[in-house]
């Protein structure tokens, strides 16, 4: 438990934490965070994105999902051809405004509004990156299959990546999304998702195509009990190839982004589409 009543940390002490974690001056990495787990920072969130750009440097990159709020979400559960209809008068999605979507958490909403972060244009996979190679991340990335082949996920390990996890949610792992596209398993579940955009000649209606990001990429009978981005995590950890200790109060690690990924990809071409026979034998590798 956090300690409230003791003095907040400096961002000085919490790069300190990073470096011993393993972040380096140059380094590449997504971020996952909770602000209440690290405890009160000097600055608040903006002390953490000052902390962060320390450890990575003028040469190296922060990423963050964004997402975007959107209170119009309701429409992509109706038939198909109703949506567009459905959509007339929503408020559009502006990429550079529109709030990130609240369960991304306060962290990254502050690093989209924090000068000198990019953000990418797609109302369903927008990013927010900051430093010297944000632009490598981020530039034209893909409009459908936004966690695919090309996508800043693709990039982030292309450039030799890591995903920093401060007191995150285990199912929050967002690089595993792109797991899901390697993964070689037949029939995975795919959306398309309308939206009203803010484009270069005012509001208009355009759909995403993408794998299902949010309930799973094979149906609910053929998945596992718990979360599957979370045992992927645990078993991950659990063979101790990841960096593991604390920043500020929050337990932490570091997880190279090509080595997660390909233990992710391994992983759903192994228990996916989940087998009531394989079940035991999976569940012995759980944390």
């Amino acid at each position: 438990m956090v300690d409230t009543d003791s003095a907040p940390l400096t961002p000085a002490s919490l790069v300190d934490d990073l470096r011993r974690l393993g972040v380096a001056d140059g380094d590449v990495v997504m971020v996952h965070a909770s602000l209440r787990a690290l405890g009160p920072v000097e600055g608040g969130a903006e002390g953490v994105i000052a902390a962060l750009d320390d450890a990575v440097g003028a040469t190296g990159a922060l990423m963050m999902i964004l997402g975007a709020r959107d209170d119009w979400d309701w429409v992509n559960q109706r038939p198909e051809a109703d949506r567009p209809g459905l959509l007339a008068d929503a408020e559009p999605f502006d990429p550079l405004t529109t709030p990130a979507l609240p369960d991304v958490g306060v962290l990254a909403e502050v690093m989209r509004r924090h000068p000198g972060t990019l953000v990418n244009d797609n109302p369903e996979g927008r990013f927010a990156a900051r430093g010297g190679r944000a632009p490598e991340l981020l530039d034209d990335a893909p409009w459908h299959d936004y966690y695919g082949p090309g996508s800043p996920l693709a990039r982030l390990v292309e450039l030799g990546g890591k995903v920093l996890r401060m007191g995150a949610d285990p199912d929050t792992t967002t690089l595993l999304h792109h797991a899901e596209y390697l993964a070689e398993i037949p029939d995975k579940l795919r959306v398309r998702r309308y939206r009203r955009v803010l484009g270069p000649d005012g509001p208009h209606i355009t759909h995403v195509d993408a794998l299902d990001d949010e309930d799973g990429i094979v149906p609910d009978a053929d998945q596992p009990e718990e979360d599957y981005f979370a045992v992927i995590l645990g078993d991950y950890l659990a063979t101790g190839r990841a960096a593991m200790g604390r920043v500020g109060g929050a337990d932490s690690h570091v997880l190279d982004g090509r080595d997660v990924l390909r233990f992710g990809t391994t992983w759903i071409e192994a228990n996916l589409p989940w087998r009531p026979d394989d079940a035991s034998e999976a569940q012995t590798s759980k944390r």
